[in-house]
């Protein structure tokens, strides 16, 4: 059974999203602030399959929380938020979060991100390969690492979503609006004008720092294309 564990500081809502999630076969455990939160995830990170992180807590902020979670843990993370400021969402992604929902919202969206998140990084289907190699680096998509001839490459949440979803269609040409849908499940939004930004500091990750990458090459006036030969399997 998947394990969530989510932080709100509204009772209602976390009574709501545990009976909704437990209804759908999801385990939920809850915490009211930061603190709490905190000693949860420290108690029992290696059995979550998500995070849900309220942005505005009495104790902290969900950007805070998001920082810790993404120096300790792979996990995927989703951020709640109250403000419509695209800066906002914005800055969860750059932290390492893989997805945001503005409140209001339904507990059945939230059950739909979760699966759509599950879906894109590899947790809903065993038949799916776990490791994707290329040019010397190893993608493992269970403990959501990369691997390089020098170590781990260290990776947000983003970068591993948008790198699993270049390797699995390598060499094809991909446009913003079909990386925007599969590595958000949704429409582009503020995500459209910040996915150059992270393509290059993708590239910068994999030591493509230079002005003729080799792996994620520019398709000028259509997107981009990832060209490396990628080998999947199990093992």
């Amino acid at each position: 059974m998947r394990r969530i564990l989510i932080v709100d500081d509204d009772q209602k809502t976390r009574i709501l999203l545990k009976t909704y999630l437990e209804k759908n076969q999801y385990a939920v455990d809850l915490a009211h602030d930061g603190a709490t939160f905190l000693a949860e995830f420290n108690r029992q990170a290696d059995s979550l399959s998500m995070v849900i992180l309220d942005v505005m807590l009495p104790d902290t902020d969900g950007f805070a929380l998001c920082r810790v979670v993404r120096q300790r843990s792979n996990v995927p993370i989703i951020m709640l938020t109250a403000s419509s400021d695209e800066t906002d969402r914005v800055v969860g992604l750059e932290l390492g979060a893989d997805d945001y929902i503005s409140k209001p919202y339904s507990p059945r969206e939230l059950l739909a991100r979760i699966k759509a998140i599950h879906r894109r990084t590899g947790m809903d289907n065993a038949a799916a390969p776990r490791y994707y190699r290329f040019d010397g680096f190893t993608l493992d998509t269970v403990e959501r690492t990369v691997t390089g001839p020098a170590g781990p490459v260290p990776l947000t949440g983003l970068d591993f979503q948008l790198l699993k979803f270049f390797v699995e269609h390598a060499g094809d040409i991909l446009d913003r609006s079909v990386l925007c849908e599969g590595t958000r499940g949704r429409d582009a939004g503020p995500m459209d004008r910040f996915l150059d930004v992270q393509i290059s500091r993708l590239r910068l990750r994999l030591n493509e720092g230079g002005g003729n990458p080799r792996l994620i090459k520019s398709v000028r006036g259509v997107g981009y294309v990832f060209s490396a030969d990628v080998t999947a399997s199990h093992a």
